[in-house]
């Protein structure tokens, strides 16, 4: 797909982006390129392929789940200004 100058210069308008004139041709033969990578990607039969959460098939390195600060919340509570049953009361924001 081919975009042309006049496209390039409606798709700035419509991001409010401001772009220099001259550099207009330049943005379109990138963004031309763009999108027929995204159409040949389209392309692509993924039949029978597993989604991948990262494209490289590495197993997460999770720290160790254990507890690293004091339970402050006795203390919190008492300096709110309102609490009933360890909750939190707030203002109505929601009619």
């Amino acid at each position: 797909m081919s975009l042309t100058a006049e496209e390039v210069n409606k798709i700035a308008y419509l991001a409010r982006l401001g772009i220099n004139a001259n550099d207009v041709d330049s943005y379109a033969k990138d963004l031309s390129g763009i999108l027929d990578l995204v159409a040949q990607m389209a392309e692509v039969d993924t039949e029978g392929v597993t989604p991948m959460a990262h494209p490289l098939d590495q197993p997460q390195r999770l720290r160790e789940d254990k507890v690293s600060e004091q339970d402050q919340h006795e203390k919190f509570q008492r300096i709110a200004p309102q609490v009933e049953a360890d909750l939190y009361l707030v203002p109505k924001v929601i009619e």
